[in-house]
């Protein structure tokens, strides 16, 4: 089986999604954080260990934490990835009782983002066979800003990087690894009726990704700021569009190398 017969093989089967947070899944694998694990990690059904699969690292979005994983993998794709998701960090907010999780954008909480991500990379591929080329960094909201920040910071490592709703962070030198960082592909989404990252903050980061020299997808979704199904979808079709497209230059390269 191709690496694109795998990929596009789910389309072909209905996927099964819960109508509310508390669905249960009788299908893939996920493994909870606790008490000595800051991370959740996802297994896609019937995981293949001869198969190198594509990672999804997903950053959650504000009020959130790792266990969003849990609720955005069904709508994803139940068999395409391994995924995994590392907490937020604990921040105090004026007005709030307690701590929240989010991901702040000081030199300080990038550095302990950075390695929270790189450590759950690093377990994905300890319990699974994970393609190297093929790890994709994405989030929502200030997820997806910290997405942007790490993924630009170290291109190398990804072969994507996606933030649903969540602003290019400004400050820290983000484009520092730019030479490295214009190989590297970016979905961008917007909600239309978004106060927090509105349709005219998003068309201003394509101009600036554009005139930095980065490839960009945008999309417009007709709703508030939220995590919409569509936009889910959408990742998982536009991830898989990177890596055919990838595989597709690999093999012209080569017919060229052997011209």
């Amino acid at each position: 089986m191709t690496d694109r017969d795998h990929l596009l093989q789910e389309a072909r089967e209905p996927r099964q999604v819960g109508a509310g947070p508390s669905f249960t899944i009788e299908s893939g694998l996920f493994t909870p954080a606790s008490h000595d694990s800051s991370r959740s990690l996802f297994a896609p059904l019937h995981y293949e260990p001869g198969y190198a699969y594509p990672l999804l690292v997903w950053l959650h979005g504000p009020d959130a934490d790792e266990g969003q994983l849990l609720r955005i993998m069904p709508i994803v794709s139940m068999r395409n990835y391994v995924a995994v998701a590392p907490r937020g960090l604990s921040i105090v907010r004026r007005g709030c009782n307690g701590e929240k999780l989010d991901w702040p954008q000081t030199p300080e909480h990038v550095y302990e983002a950075e390695q929270r991500v790189f450590e759950a990379v690093a377990a994905a591929r300890e319990r699974y066979n994970i393609a190297e080329q093929r790890v994709f960094l994405a989030g929502f909201d200030s997820g997806g800003t910290m997405a942007f920040r790490i993924a630009m910071g170290h291109p190398r490592r990804f072969g994507g990087v996606l933030s649903l709703a969540g602003r290019f962070p400004h400050g820290y030198a983000p484009f520092s690894q730019l030479t490295e960082a214009r190989r590297l592909p970016v979905f961008l989404c917007v909600c239309r009726d978004s106060r927090q990252y509105s349709p005219v903050d998003a068309c201003a980061d394509l101009r600036l990704l554009h005139t930095a020299g980065m490839s960009v997808m945008l999309r417009q979704y007709p709703c508030g700021h939220e995590l919409m199904p569509m936009m889910l979808r959408d990742l998982d079709r536009w991830i898989i569009d990177q890596i055919t497209s990838g595989q597709d230059r690999c093999a012209e390269a080569f017919r060229e190398e052997r011209a």
